[in-house]
């Protein structure tokens, strides 16, 4: 595999919204690296439109936070929605005890 050119991760674009590192390519389109794919130890951006890649040079601890999971998410609302089913089912239990 040859590389095109490498790039300090500081040079290239980072989009916060969509957690994608780009650099401009020569052929008008964008390299892009995942930042999931950084934090797992990957560092060849490819361009979607082209053959070119390019070595992206990083250190790790500099990478920005992982999203959580959306697994993750799901586990902890289902887990909040019991909770909150429990306790509604506490007060009404309580609320006939003292009935």
């Amino acid at each position: 595999m040859s590389i095109y050119e490498e790039i300090e991760i500081e040079d290239m674009d980072y989009d916060p919204v969509d957690y994608m590192y780009t650099y401009p390519c020569p052929c008008g389109d964008k390299f892009r690296i995942p930042l999931e794919e950084l934090w797992d130890g990957e560092d060849i951006a490819k361009c979607p439109s082209c053959t070119l890649r390019i070595l992206v040079i990083y250190d790790e601890e500099d990478l920005p936070e992982l999203p959580p999971e959306e697994d993750e998410d799901e586990e902890k609302q289902q887990e909040n929605a019991e909770e909150e089913n429990a306790t509604g089912l506490e007060s009404k239990i309580n609320a006939l005890a003292v009935k």
